[in-house]
C-alpha cells in the first residue's frame, strides 16, 4: 500500500475538496487515462485495489503510471471512547483529488484493450470516471491552424 515514508506533521485537518484540479489535469506519460468527474478522497486501498484490476485485465502488458499519491492521513478515535481526550490517531491515508485529475495512465496497449482496463479499474474506485486518449502534436497543429 502507499503511504508517505516520513511526514513533517503527523495529523492534518480535513480541509475542502472545491474547485477544480489545475494540476495533473492533463496526460503525460502514457497514451491514455482515467479522469475523475468529481471530487473524493480516495483511500491507498482503493488506489492498490484499481492498479492490480488494470495489470490483471492488461495481463501484465503495456505499462501503467499512477499519478496521485496517498499523502494525507486520516485519524480515528478508538470504538466506544468518550468525548474529548484528543484527536485520535491517524487510521489510513488518502490521496485528495478534484474533477479533472488524471488518475491513471497507460501505454503499450490497444485503445480497446486500455479502455477495458480502466473501466474495471474505475469500478474500485469511490468516484465517476471518464476514459480519455491523449491528443496527438498533429490534432493540436490542426486545431491552431483552424483559429
Amino acid at each position: 500500500m502507499l503511504m508517505p515514508k516520513r511526514v513533517k506533521r503527523r495529523k492534518q485537518q480535513r480541509g475542502r475538496m472545491t474547485g477544480i484540479a489545475t494540476r495533473g489535469n492533463t496526460i503525460t506519460y502514457g497514451e491514455y487515462g482515467l479522469q475523475a468527474i468529481e471530487p473524493a478522497w480516495i483511500t491507498s486501498n482503493q488506489i492498490e485495489a484499481a492498479r492490480r484490476a488494470m495489470t490483471r485485465s492488461v495481463k501484465r502488458g503495456g505499462q501503467i503510471w499512477i499519478k496521485i499519491f496517498p499523502d494525507k492521513p486520516v485519524t480515528k478515535k478508538p470504538a466506544e471512547t468518550r468525548m474529548g481526550k484528543g484527536k485520535g490517531s491517524p487510521e489510513y491515508w488518502v490521496a485528495v483529488v478534484k474533477p479533472g485529475r488524471i488518475l491513471f495512465e497507460m501505454s503499450g496497449v490497444s485503445e480497446d484493450v486500455a479502455r477495458e482496463a480502466m473501466r474495471l479499474a474505475s469500478h474500485k474506485l469511490p468516484v465517476k470516471c471518464k476514459f480519455v486518449a491523449k491528443e496527438t502534436a498533429a490534432e493540436k497543429d490542426g486545431e491552431a491552424n483552424e483559429s
